[in-house]
Formats: structure tokens, C-alpha cells, sequence
């Protein structure tokens, strides 16, 4: 920091003392003014004059009452006006009082409104310059008539001009305010964001990896006196289930390292590419799935390509959880028009105290936060006869938005 603003901050940390040292300089300039004759009797030249006692009483008492015109500028101005006039009337020839009337009027406008100032500005000029044309001891057309009517003019207006460019600064810290929280805002927005979307992935992961798991160790648990070669089967699965759930968990935490680890997994995001591979993981748990596809190769967004994986993920991990271990599914994936649509049904009938999908549990709610970011509708219920549908439709072509906003049907 400079020593000059080192200054104008102690200043400004002082507004009295600036005031009383601003007083203490106009009441020299307005001692020396009033002991020096601008005009001689042979055209323009400077000679010495004694000023009248009464001029420099009014010169002092306008000087302080300078002092005090932050805390109260329509006082002070009534004030030093009001001893510009009598010196004005009575002084000959006058003494400069008048600019103590300039200083408070720009005090004036630049505190208040402009409305004010102008109604100040002009009551304040009309007073002082019609009373030294009218009642003053020098002629109505002399320059010092005109002088002060024109430094109340400029007083007026440059207190304007300044409370005009205080309220554009201001102005203008505050919408940099408002854009400073407004970027922390979305920030935390954004923060909040990721870490539902993380969560989401880990749970989808998560339920169905450790499904599969359950199954394949149930199975090898009861077949393993009798028929230890399904057994090993069943462990192989278990393996193989274990070793896909420490990848993709790898994967979704590898999202939370800092950008410039280069430990950071890069392996994309899975898609309906994968359905087969996926679909593959239930049927070798004893889940009987049949896959039907109807959408011509749609390439899709990343977001909807693993949205609609999400969706036929945790829709097969709630049949295998709950449907029954004779439940059978149907997925299929058919593109109508902008849309593609995921559906996901079974036959299953659970045990009276295992509900299916219908608890409100993590899995329909991670469904209905995806599809609702990409603008699409999410039906899930139980089916006539028995069973559960999940059924979403997705657009080709999302519009990302923030979940409860008009135009949502989940």
C-alpha cells in the first residue's frame, strides 16, 4: 500500500479531522481574499485592503461551522448562507463568506437526492446572488453578482456529479457482491450435486454386485457336500462378481481425487453397450432375464447412456433380491421417436413380509433423481397378477434440470 492511500485511509477513518483541517484552508484562503483588492482604479491589478471587522467575524464563523457539515449539511448550509447574505448586504467591499455557502451546497447535493438538490440549488443561488444585485453596495451587473451565482451553480453540480458516481460504484460493488455469491451458490449446488450422483453410483454398484455375491454364496453354502464342482462354480461367480465391484468402486471413488492425480481411473462410464455383459452377471446367478432391443443402434449422451444402464441395473438387482428365486425378467430397449424407453418386468411373487421396490428404499429413489436430471417420466409399480414394472422414458436428447421444476412427471 502507498503512502497516499495509507493517508486517505486514515482520513477516512477520521472524517472530522479531514473536515476541521478542510475549514482550517478556506479560512485561509478567505482571510487572504479579503485583504487583497482584485480590481484597482486603473484596470485589472492587485492592491491591499483593509477588510471590514464584521467580514472577518463572518469569515470565522462560516470556517467552523464547516466543521461540522457531514453531521448535519442542511444546517451548516443554512448557516454559512445565511452569513454570506449578511455579508453581502453590509460588506464594502465584500469578503469571500459566500464560499463557505459553495462548500456546504456541495455537501448538500452530494449527501441528498437530486430532487433536493435542485430545490436547494436554486433557493440558495436565487437568495444570495439576488440579494448582492439588490441590496448590495456594488452595482447589479458586477462580477462579483455574477461570480456568485455562478459558484453556487458549479457547487450544485458537482456535488451532484459526485453522489451520482458514489451510487455507480456502488452500484457496481454490489451486483460483483451479488456475482460472488451467486458463483458460491452454484458451487455448493454443484457440490451437492456430485456427491448425490456418487452416491447414487455407489449404492447402484454396491446392492447389485453384493446381490449377486449373496446368491453365488448361497448357493455354493448348499451345494458344497453334495456337489462340490458347482460349488466352485458358484465361488468362481463369487470372484467374479467381488472383482467387478472393486473396479467400478474404484472407478466412482477415483472421481473424488484432485484433477491432476494421475492415479485417477479413465475408464468411461457404462453404458447399454454393456447390457449384454450385464444381463450375463444375473443369468449365471440363476436369474432368467430375456433381453429384448429395438433401438437401432441409438447412439446416446453419456448422461443417458448410464442412466438407462443405472435404471436396468437396480431394476434386476430388486428382481433378484426379492422376486423369488423362480422369477423370471424381461428387459427391452425401444426407441420411439425422441425417446428411448426402458422397461424392466417380472413375475415374481416375494414372501408377505419382502415388499418389492414398493419401501421407498435407495434403489427407486436413485432411479427417480436420474431420470428427473434428464427430463424424462419413471412409472415403477406392482403388475396386475403379480410381479413389478419399472418403466422409464428417456430423451435422446436431454435438457438437464433441477429436480421439482414445472414439466417433471416421475
Amino acid at each position: 500500500m502507498s503512502t497516499l492511500e495509507r493517508a486517505r485511509g486514515r482520513l477516512k477513518a477520521h472524517p472530522l479531522a479531514l473536515d476541521a483541517a478542510l475549514a482550517a484552508a478556506v479560512l485561509v484562503c478567505m482571510v487572504a481574499g479579503s485583504f487583497v483588492r482584485p480590481q484597482g482604479e486603473h484596470g485589472v491589478s492587485w492592491s491591499f485592503r483593509s477588510p471590514d471587522p464584521l467580514s472577518l467575524v463572518l469569515i470565522t464563523l462560516g470556517a467552523v461551522a464547516l466543521v461540522f457539515r457531514r453531521s448535519a449539511p442542511m444546517t451548516v448550509l443554512a448557516l454559512t448562507g445565511g452569513f454570506a447574505l449578511v455579508e453581502s448586504v453590509t460588506g464594502d467591499p465584500r469578503a469571500p463568506v459566500a464560499m463557505c455557502a459553495v462548500i456546504a451546497l456541495y455537501t448538500v447535493a452530494s449527501t441528498t437526492d437530486r430532487h433536493t438538490t435542485w430545490r436547494v440549488g436554486l433557493l440558495t443561488m436565487s437568495v444570495l446572488t439576488g440579494a448582492s444585485m439588490l441590496a448590495g453596495p456594488l452595482p447589479w451587473y458586477a462580477q462579483e453578482n455574477l461570480a456568485i451565482f455562478a459558484w453556487t451553480g458549479i457547487g450544485a453540480t458537482a456535488g451532484d456529479a459526485v453522489r451520482s458516481r458514489r451510487a455507480v460504484v456502488q452500484a457496481i460493488r454490489d451486483r460483483a457482491d451479488r456475482a460472488e455469491r451467486t458463483r458460491e451458490e452454484e458451487a455448493r449446488r454443484r457440490v451437492a450435486e456430485e456427491r448425490l450422483r456418487i452416491a447414487r453410483d455407489l449404492h447402484d454398484v454396491v446392492a447389485h454386485h453384493i446381490a449377486l455375491v449373496n446368491v453365488q454364496a448361497g448357493v455354493a453354502a448348499h451345494v458344497m457336500d453334495k456337489r462340490p464342482d458347482q460349488a466352485k462354480e458358484a465361488l468362481a461367480h463369487v470372484r467374479e462378481a467381488s472383482r467387478s465391484a472393486l473396479n467400478e468402486l474404484r472407478a466412482t471413488v477415483g472421481l473424488l481425487r484432485q484433477s491432476g492425480d494421475p492415479e485417477a481411473p479413465t475408464e468411461p462410464a457404462p453404458g447399454l453397450d454393456r447390457l449384454d455383459e450385464l444381463v450375463g452377471t444375473f443369468r449365471s446367478a440363476g436369474l432368467q432375464v430375456e433381453v429384448a432391443r429395438a433401438d437401432q443402434d441409438t447412439a446416446l449422451p453419456a448422461a443417458v447412456d448410464l442412466a438407462a444402464y443405472r435404471i436396468v441395473q437396480e431394476a434386476l438387482t430388486n428382481v433378484q433380491k426379492h422376486a423369488g428365486t423362480e422369477a423370471k425378467a424381461e428387459v427391452s430397449v425401444v426407441r420411439v421417436g425422441p425417446h428411448i424407453e426402458i422397461t424392466v418386468l417380472d413375475d415374481g411373487r416375494p414372501a408377505p413380509d419382502d415388499v418389492p421396490h414398493a419401501g421407498g428404499g435407495h434403489g427407486l429413489l436413485g432411479m427417480r433423481e436420474r431420470v428427473t436430471a434428464l427430463r424424462g417420466t419413471l412409472t415403477t409399480g406392482p403388475r396386475y397378477g403379480g410381479g413389478f414394472r419399472v418403466h422409464a422414458i428417456l430423451p435422446v436428447k436431454p435438457r438437464t434440470t433441477a429436480a421439482g421444476e414445472p414439466g417433471e412427471t416421475v
